[in-house]
């Protein structure tokens, strides 16, 4: 009996994988798709480094299995530039000094793409507990709660 073929929507792109219902979807969008972006921390959903948007919202890449995401819409960190222009909020992290080593930066820049999606104008306790399951090794949660403070008030006068 042949397996079916799962359909999953990455970056505005349709996949159909070949893959097993059960293989975790960070492997599929890194080992399949080669989207290197999304990073392999805890594998438990802990500290978020593997935090994608499923139909745009925040989720650990590496609790979801493709067979919970087929037919879904599925958003990387190459999925958010717009054409050669990194996003704003990616531009917010890095005015802010908010990127340090790297490695939590994606996960980090897609919650905080989500965060601003339902709450454009967060305060800063908001913007901490809605931040609260992405960590970072480095320590830059106060410059990450600065650039998006920085790129809601931007946002606000525009």
């Amino acid at each position: 009996m042949a397996e079916s073929t799962l359909e999953i929507r990455v970056n505005g792109i349709l996949h159909q994988a070949s893959d097993p219902p059960g293989t975790l979807l960070i492997d599929f969008v890194r080992d399949s798709l080669g989207l290197k972006g999304t990073k392999r921390g805890c594998d438990g959903g802990e500290c978020g480094s593997c935090t994608l948007l499923l139909d745009g919202e925040p989720v650990c890449a590496c609790l979801c299995t493709l067979g919970a995401v087929s037919g879904r819409s599925v958003t990387t960190i190459e999925g958010i530039a717009e054409g050669q222009s990194l996003h704003a909020v990616q531009e917010a992290f890095m005015a802010a000094g908010a990127v340090q080593c790297g490695f939590c930066t994606p996960g980090m820049v897609l919650s905080a793409v989500a965060l601003l999606r339902h709450h454009p104008r967060p305060g800063r306790d908001e913007i901490a507990r809605y931040m609260n399951g992405n960590l970072c090794s480095c320590g830059s949660y106060s410059q990450v709660i600065e650039a998006l403070e920085s790129f809601a008030e931007a946002s606000g006068d525009q």
